[in-house]
């Protein structure tokens, strides 16, 4: 199992222990974590998991793929540590990832 820190815009925080192999989108969908939406479900066809990654994560979780940065335009406030959870794969390495909700998602 693999530590995520969600940390809501308003400042609330949720750890969650995930299995690796999931999606940081999934851990988040399946516990409830508000603030992601996900309405494809994960097929990186909607910007609704955007999640800012803790800038000391930015380059454990790798870049993301020209898919992921052209959906990236959908998405509100993008910043340079913006991700689409439901790119972001948990495994051992992430153990502790901090990622950050935006205000608000399209």
């Amino acid at each position: 199992m693999t530590k995520i820190n969600f940390i809501e815009f308003s400042g609330a925080e949720h750890s969650i222990d995930v299995d690796n192999g999931n999606t940081v989108m999934e851990a988040a969908i399946q516990n409830n974590v508000p603030g992601i939406d996900a309405d494809c479900g994960g097929a990186c066809a909607c910007a609704t998991c955007h999640v800012y990654v803790d800038k000391d994560w930015v380059g454990k979780i790798g870049e993301a793929e020209e898919m992921e940065k052209d959906m990236l335009d959908f998405a509100f406030d993008v910043e340079e540590n913006s991700r689409l959870s439901c790119q972001i794969k948990v495994s051992e390495e992430l153990d502790g990832l901090t990622v950050r909700l935006p205000e608000k998602q399209f």
